[in-house]
Parts: C-alpha cells; sequence; structure tokens
C-alpha cells in the first residue's frame, strides 16, 4: 500500500520522537526502554523515508548523527553573552577570601540564598542555541565572544539533544556545557586506534577538543563524545526562564540536557569546603571522566546580574576550586634507559602499578642522569608521582623515611644499553649520547620520527607498524622503508591488500617531501624543524649542504657553531654517505621546494604565537609561517606583524592589544596562506 506525502511526514515525525526518546534514555538517564536490535530497525526505517522522501529531511533528525559532508573552514559564531572565563581558589581560605568580597557588595543575601557546588568537568567549552526548541547552532567558546561554528559535529554527540523535550522551552536560548570524553571509552578508542596502527591520543581532554574541530563531521561521529550542560544565556534583554542556578540545573535536564549528577547546595563556604573535600578525597576516583575541580557559584542568578564580572572576563559570583596535582605513592622498581633518535640516553622509572587520576601508571620520566643524581632515587624507594594535567607522570621525590637499606643507587651505564658502544658526554650538554649512528637502539625511534609529521609525513607508518617492519627484518634504517612492497605487508598481521597498497602509496609520496622536511627526519643532533628550514633554505639542495664547510654553514642566519659542528660530522660520517645514497637511489627528493620563503603569503611578516592552538602544534605553526615567508619570534613588539593566538594565551596577548597587534587564530592563519587542515 502506498502511503500518502502527509502520513509519510508523520510516520517520519513519530520516528524521529521515538528515536530521541531512545537516545535520551539510553546516553542520559543509562535507561533504556528498547532493544539495541527495535532502535536499528527504527533508525533504517527513518533513513529510508527520508532517503526516499528527500523533503522530510530535518536539521534535528537522528539520522544526522552521522556526520554531515565535510566543510572547508569552520564559520565564526558569536555568542548571545559572553562566555567568561573563571577565577581560582587553591585553598579554604582563598575561598572564605572570596566570599568575603561577595559579602562587601551584597551584605549576608549570598549567605541566606547559598551556593551551588559542581564538578568542573575537563573537557571544550561549547554553546549550543536552541530556537523554539529545536537545536539551530553549537560552537566552541573560541575567545569567549566568538567562537567557530561547530554544528554538523555537535549533531553527532547523541547524548545532546537536537529538539529539547517539554512544552515550555524559550523563544531562544543557549546552553552553555563541557563536552568530554569518558575515560573506557577513550582506552577503548586508543585501543582500537593502536590494532590499528594509528597514532594515539595523549589524553581524553585533547581528543574531545580535537574531535570538536574536525572539518569532517563523520570524525566527530566516531569519537566517543559526550556532553554535559551547566549554565544558560539569553539574547540581550530578554529574561531567563529562572531565578535560581540550582533551578536552571534542574530546567536543563528537564528539557533533556545532560547535567552531571553530582551538583549540590551549600549554605556558605565552610559547607562548600567540606563538599570539595569528600569529592577531592573519595569521589574523584569513582568517576569516569576527568575533573580538575568544583566550581562554586552564587545560587541567586539576581545576585549574579548585581554582581557582574571582573576585568571583563570573570564573574564576581563564581569561583573554581582546584585540587592539588594528582599525586600517589608507589615503589620504585627499576631504572632503565632508552636511546632516542640522536643516541640521547634518557632514563625512565619503572613503578609499582597505581592508579593516579582514573588511570594506572606504571611508568615515569626521569629526563637524565643528573636529576635521578639530585632527587637522590634510588631502586627500592617509595616515591611520590604526580600526574597533573594528564601530562606524562614524574617523580617528584622519594620518601627516604620508609627506606629499609635495601635500596641501590643508580648511575647511568657507561655503556650504551643496546649496542654496548661507549657513551659520551658533552661537557656542555647534560645528556649522555651513544655516538654509534648505526645502533639498533636509535633505529626505530629514528624510523619513527623519519615517518613523523613533522619529517616525511608517511600517513599509516605509525609506531606499532614499524615495530612490525623491523621484526620481520624488512627495514634496518630509513632507506629501507621505500623498498617496502606490498606483498611484504599482507604478510605481516593487521594488514589487507588496501591497507598495504594505502602504506606503500603514502611511501612514494612521501619522497617528494621538501629538503626541510628530509634533514628533519634524518635525526642530526641539534638540528630540529627550525634548523632544518634554515639550512634547506640557504643550500637549497642535500649535497651542497652535505660538501659545505663548517665555516660555510656558520655563514647561515640562525645557525650556530653547535648545530655547524653536529651537521659536518654527520656528513663526514662513511654510515651516513651509505644512507644518503641508498636515498638517492630510491629517488628521494634532495631540493628544498620552490621559494615560498621569498614570496609567500606571509612574506616579510613577523609572527608571535602564544598558547595552545586548536589543531597545530607550535612546532606545525612555525613550520607553517616560516615556508610561506614569515618568521617568528618570542615576544611582542611594535614590529610585530600579527599574533597567532590560541586558549591560555596569557601575558603575550595582551601586551599585544595594548599595542594594537593584530591578533588572530589557527583558522584565520590557515585562510591567509590558503590551506585547510585538519587533524586527528
Amino acid at each position: 500500500m502506498t502511503l500518502s506525502i502527509h502520513e509519510n511526514a508523520a510516520r517520519a515525525d513519530e520516528l524521529r520522537q521515538r528515536l530521541e526518546r531512545a537516545n535520551h534514555q539510553y546516553h542520559v538517564l543509562d535507561s533504556p526502554e528498547i532493544s539495541d536490535l527495535e532502535y536499528d530497525r527504527l533508525f533504517r526505517e527513518l533513513l529510508d523515508l527520508e532517503r526516499d522522501f528527500p523533503e522530510l529531511r530535518t536539521p534535528h533528525s537522528p539520522t544526522v548523527r552521522v556526520g554531515a559532508p565535510p566543510q572547508s573552514l569552520l564559520a565564526k559564531h558569536q555568542h548571545l553573552t559572553s562566555m567568561l572565563s573563571l577565577g581560582n581558589a587553591f585553598t579554604d581560605e582563598e575561598l572564605r577570601e572570596w566570599e568575603g568580597r561577595l559579602l562587601r557588595v551584597t551584605g549576608d543575601d549570598v549567605r541566606g540564598l547559598g551556593y551551588t557546588a559542581e564538578l568542573k568537568i575537563d573537557g571544550a567549552a561549547v554553546a549550543l542555541t536552541y530556537r523554539r526548541g529545536i537545536l539551530e547552532r553549537g560552537a566552541t567558546r573560541g575567545n569567549g565572544v566568538i567562537g567557530e561554528d561547530v554544528t554538523p559535529n555537535i549533531r553527532t554527540i547523541r547524548d545532546i539533544p537536537l529538539r529539547l523535550l517539554g512544552t515550555d522551552p524559550p523563544e531562544i536560548i543557549e546552553v552553555r556545557g563541557e563536552v568530554y570524553m569518558p575515560f573506557d571509552r577513550f582506552e577503548r578508542m586508543n585501543e582500537a586506534r593502536a590494532r590499528d596502527g594509528e597514532p594515539l591520543f595523549a589524553n581524553p581532554r585533547n581528543a574531545a577538543a580535537g574531535a570538536l574541530r574536525q572539518l569532517d563531521p563523520s570524525v566527530t561521529a566516531s569519537r566517543p563524545l559526550r556532553f554535559y550542560g551547566f549554565a544558560a544565556a539569553a539574547p540581550p534583554g530578554a529574561p531567563l526562564p529562572f531565578d535560581s542556578q540550582w533551578e536552571l540545573l534542574n530546567t536543563l535536564e528537564h528539557w533533556g540536557i545532560p547535567v552531571e549528577s553530582h551538583r549540590q547546595l551549600c549554605k556558605d563556604v565552610d559547607d562548600a569546603s567540606a563538599v570539595v573535600a569528600r569529592i577531592e578525597e573519595t569521589g574523584r576516583a569513582s568517576l569516569n571522566f576527568g575533573i580538575d575541580g568544583v566550581v562554586l557559584k552564587v545560587n541567586s542568578l539576581a545576585l549574579q546580574d548585581e554582581l557582574g564580572v571582573v576585568g571583563g572576563r570573570e564573574p564576581r559570583w563564581a569561583i573554581a576550586r582546584k585540587f592539588a596535582p594528582d599525586i600517589a605513592v608507589t615503589k620504585l622498581l627499576d631504572i632503565r634507559v632508552n636511546v632516542g633518535r640522536t643516541g640521547a640516553l634518557n632514563p625512565y622509572a619503572v613503578l609499582e602499578p597505581v592508579e593516579i587520576g582514573g588511570t594506572t601508571v606504571k611508568l615515569a620520566t626521569l629526563h637524565n642522569e643528573d636529576l635521578v643524581i639530585t632527587k637522590d632515587l634510588r631502586i627500592g624507594d617509595w616515591v611520590q608521582v604526580k600526574r597533573a594535567g594528564e601530562v606524562i607522570p614524574q617523580i617528584i621525590a622519594p620518601l627516604p623515611e620508609r627506606r629499609t637499606g635495601s635500596e641501590q643507587p643508580w648511575r647511568m651505564p657507561r655503556f650504551c644499553p643496546a649496542c654496548k658502544t661507549e657513551a659520551e658526554k658533552d661537557e656542555e650538554e647534560v645528556a649522555i649520547y651513544c655516538p654509534n649512528v648505526a645502533c639498533p637502539g636509535r633505529q626505530l625511534e629514528g624510523i619513527v620520527h623519519f615517518a613523523s609529521r613533522g619529517a616525511l609525513d608517511i600517513r599509516g607508518l605509525s609506531y606499532a607498524r614499524i615495530e612490525q617492519l623491523i621484526g620481520a627484518g624488512l627495514v634496518h634504517d630509513v632507506a629501507d622503508i621505500f623498498s617496502v612492497t606490498a606483498d611484504q605487508l599482507m604478510a605481516l598481521d593487521r594488514f589487507a591488500r588496501k591497507s598495504a597498497d594505502n602504506l606503500v602509496a603514502a611511501i612514494a609520496t612521501s619522497k617528494k617531501q621538501p629538503l626541510s622536511r628530509l634533514l628533519n627526519g634524518l635525526g642530526i643532533r641539534h638540528v630540529g624543524t627550525g634548523a632544518a628550514q634554515l639550512l634547506a633554505h640557504h643550500f637549497g639542495s642535500l649535497d651542497a649542504l652535505a660538501s659545505a664547510s663548517e665555516e660555510d654553514i656558520l655563514r647561515v642566519r640562525g645557525i650556530g657553531g653547535t648545530i655547524a659542528s653536529a651537521v659536518t660530522s654527520f656528513f663526514s660520517n662513511p654510515t651516513t654517505k651509505d644512507l644518503i645514497a641508498k636515498l638517492r637511489a630510491h629517488g628521494v627528493e634532495f631540493a628544498e621546494h620552490g621559494s615560498a620563503a621569498n614570496d609567500g603569503a606571509l612574506a616579510g611578516l613577523t609572527v608571535v604565537i602564544t598558547g595552545t592552538l586548536p589543531n597545530l602544534s607550535r612546532q606545525q605553526a612555525t613550520e607553517l609561517v616560516e615556508t610561506h615567508g614569515g618568521h617568528v619570534t618570542s615576544s611582542v613588539s611594535r614590529s610585530t606583524s600579527f599574533v597567532l593566538a590560541g586558549d591560555n594565551a596569557g601575558s603575550k596577548l595582551e601586551k599585544a592589544r595594548s599595542l594594537g597587534a593584530t591578533v588572530i587564530d589557527e583558522a584565520e592563519l590557515l585562510r591567509r596562506i590558503g590551506r585547510s587542515h585538519t587533524t586527528e
């Protein structure tokens, strides 16, 4: 029987409502009402209807959650009101000082109405604009006034309602909250990436922020993102439909917005301090997501308006009570040494596994021998370990009072642990090096660096796959990469024809990278991205650089004696000469491309980079600027052409504004050089 268009429209609307209810029950309430099989059946029926009758498609359909077509660059979006930053308190005394400042403005009204205490989610702040209950726009925080429009990506996050529940939402409202990634889903995602030979994400916060800003929403849809709401804004002059922060949170929940369940009402700061202590000591470890404190807010919205904003950026009526860095005590089982790509011998700690901030820690960095000696670390010590901000764990100090006398002092071995060559130390440096360029310990790290994004950028050649190639005897040095065939790859685990062909194609493409990337990838001691670009632009070809004297290299502006000596030493080594001959035989590019440095889009401009950029690392941003003719400096002055600013830009951004310097974000940089960029 053929249904009329009106009957099909009614059925599509019914399916959308049932699927949205199922999404809310499953993702927000964790209490599914229908089976996965039934959900899939309803979803397929709606997909078929929208395919057969495109006019029935709506922007709030659950089918948009699989991702829209990729965008070019992210558009700007102005928030209804500023998304403010929070001031911080690190002690209970600082909390009491904060309350004292409030009392001087409002009297005892604050104490009478109390505060809300809400978990400070460690994620990425976003603003969701709903018009007549329908999700119209999703944007990042940006600079607090203007963010980036990421609506197609926001629609892929399954616990964000595309249509608010109930019948009472205002005409326009902006719901604010945090996009985050649960620990368990983050770990499963990284496990899957490891199996596929893809690079791993460092922490859930960065993974969430990066996923939000993808130009291809299908990438965002593949990431396990979640959302918690905590605030709302109305257009200027329009009232909010609640009188208190507590009512706001409950109303958001009534509308179907996920709201974190650990929120509490506190009658005063002492009550709030007790809540913070309980969460920090016991509650934090039970959470499946990262937090770095508790946010206290004056409960009355009228008092919030009266208290206003400090310095245009921080509300007087709210403060973040930050936690101390994650610290645990465990046993130092051993100190071992690995060999870096330049031959540096790097000690690291093997720890008795300990839980810190929701993650099991087994290893910690020790940096160098001097640090081990200065801290008097001994094998067998009980040590304090911190993992603040999801960074690499570090040992703070040993606990000498717990020593039994069985602990063993440690010293750096005299010989390289990988090749047994006697180690060397430059008196002007802290690090100790293995001088053997053919050292197998340098092999893996050197090849990984050679294939990395800052060097030849061989997509798909991950750490795990390089280990496979070395283990199979297919690769012994970086030049061997270019002789690997698809048939050889298919004989290894986790390689199918398509993935093997793709990797071989990526390897072939990498041969055409410019000389600056090749120099960076070769792992010449002291030669990083910046020095590689200076040398490549000056000499133009690898042959010219390889035949240059130390005096020739010293004539390059920005290159000093240490680098000049390292470069001439590298190219005079017989092993290096053999390697270059192999690279030449494989057709690797030995020349710097074009003259972008002289006539690029940023030619003659002086640029300062500050803060954390959403996609580009500091090294990648510097490389982009210099490749297109710009010059990167570390300080802002009147000669600065523009400042490239990211999150937490700090004093450089303030100085730029005081001098009237132009400030741009990453998207604007990419627009100026005529390029789009996404990262995984």
